[in-house]
Order: structure tokens, then sequence, then C-alpha cells
């Protein structure tokens, strides 16, 4: 893996939960990631991150702050055909070019190294719940700063979920990224279909919170921790503009952020803050493992 570096300050956790919280369930129809964890998860991630950050400072390690992240991708299926989960090649094709396209800004970029089809009815309607860790124990590839990306049915109305950086040390397997097949680019998973659950699972990945995390937090960075996305008392769905929960914070909803839960045509961005996130996340947790 090709990876910038710069010497500077840096700027942690376990996985990436699948609890609720005040990421209400949606209705029928809409966006839900069980990526959010609790305050005090938050709490304990955050000071390890601070923790080993620091750590880092006092060796003068270089962060990185870019680099090109080798993708594996893992179709799981029920049979041949889109309707089975066996999403084509171009679909795939199409979805690293939506990462790569959502993520240039940040100086990290998406190099797709394999793609692997199974067929397993089990595993691909039990993606999220009793068959993950078989199925990912079976199938990942790499290492700590390789990105495992798995196609199949979660169910439950949830379009994907992830793993944050910290806890590779601990399940290493586990690592990676599971979306719903059908919100590939040219899936039928409208107005989610466009790409940009990977785009937001794999931000997860990359160390993100949700923009709606802690709700009307008035800490330094925020719920989030990012000093740079305004508060968002909930997710917020559709394209909702002008939408301000927070009224008593400056700044109104960052409905178009990738963190958020919008329609895939609504998202489009990721702050300054998000960005140098990311690079002390993955310097921290995915380098050199």
């Amino acid at each position: 893996m090709l990876i910038a570096m710069a010497v500077v300050g840096f700027k942690g956790d376990a996985r990436a939960d699948k609890q609720d919280n005040n990421n209400a369930k949606p209705g029928p129809g809409e966006r839900y990631c069980p990526v959010h964890p609790s305050d005090e998860e938050v709490a304990r991630m955050e000071s390890d991150f601070e923790s080993r950050e620091e750590n880092l400072q006092r060796q003068g390690a270089a962060e990185a702050t870019g680099g090109v992240i080798n993708v594996y991708f893992h179709v799981v299926n029920k049979g041949s055909g889109i309707a089975n989960g066996d999403v084509s090649a171009a679909m795939i094709n199409d979805q690293m070019n939506v990462l790569r396209s959502a993520y240039a800004s940040t100086g990290w970029s998406f190099n797709l190294v394999s793609t692997d089809r199974t067929t397993n009815a089990t595993w691909y309607n039990n993606c999220y719940g009793n068959s993950e860790s078989a199925m990912k124990n079976a199938l990942r590839i790499g290492t700590a700063d390789d990105l495992n990306v798995y196609t199949c049915n979660p169910g439950g109305g949830i379009l994907g979920f992830a793993t944050f950086p910290s806890s590779y040390n601990s399940q290493p397997k586990l690592d990676g990224v599971v979306v719903l097949f059908s919100s590939l680019p040219g899936g039928s998973a409208a107005p989610y279909n466009l790409g940009d659950t990977a785009t937001h699972e794999v931000g997860h990945w990359m160390g993100l919170y949700h923009t709606f995390q802690g709700g009307c937090a008035r800490q330094a960075n925020g719920g989030d921790a990012v000093a740079d996305t305004p508060a968002e008392k909930s997710a917020a769905f559709g394209c909702p503009g002008g939408r301000d929960t927070c009224r008593n914070i400056t700044g109104l909803d960052p409905i178009e952020n990738f963190m958020d839960y919008t329609d895939d045509s609504c998202m489009f961005k990721f702050s300054a803050g998000q960005d140098s996130r990311m690079d002390a996340q993955f310097t921290t947790y995915r380098l050199n493992k």
C-alpha cells in the first residue's frame, strides 16, 4: 500500500458496535446503519485513541496524510443473478469509482486487488448476525491496512455496517465493511443505490462516527469527535435543506455529509476535521500491524 506521510502532531476504539442509542431506527425505506456506540463506549474509545496518539507523538512517528488502500471484494450470494445478490463486475467497478471520487479530497484512494464470489444462502441472509464471524473468518484477506468489503443481505432494513480501526487488535478477522448488495451503483435500493452506503461505512472503517453521535453535545470536538461538523440532534433522512436540530449551537445540520443518513444524492462531502481524524486513526491503528 502506498501511504503519504507527514511528521505532524496527531489530532479509538472497539468494534463499531451494533447499538441504537440516539441512532433511532428509521421508518421503512430509510437509511439505517447500526454502527453507533454508546456515550460510554465513545469515551473509552477516545481515551484509548488519545493515549496511543500521544505515545506516537513522543516517538516522533509520521502521520499518514493519504495513500492507496488495497481493497478485497467478497460477493456473498444465494445463487446466480443480481436478484440473488450476485452483483456484476461492472457494479463493483462503479462502486470503486464512487469511493475514489468521495475520498478524493482526503488524499485517500482505493485499489481493487481481487474479487471473489461465494454462494452460501446462510451467510447471505445472516451476514449481520450469527453468520458474520464464519463468513469473515473464511473470506478475509490481508492485514490492518487492507479493506475487505462484503456484499450480502443484512436484513432488518440495514444498509451496511463496519468495524472501527481500533477493533483490529482484538478481532482482526472481523475487520471490514459489509453493505447491502443492492446499495451498489445500479442496484435496486433507491434512494440508496448510488454507492454511498459503502462511502459511509468506509468512513467508520477509517475512524469516523455519525455526524449525530452525541446529539447536541457541547464538548470541544462535539459528539462525533470532530470540531468542524455542526452538532446534530438526530439522523437526517431524505435531503432536508435548512434542517437545524441544535438551535442553540451555531450551524445547520450537516445533511450533505457522508456520515449522516440522508439519500445518496444528498451526500457529497467530508469535512477537513473528518479528513484529519481519518489520517490520525489510520496511522494509530492500521499502519505497521
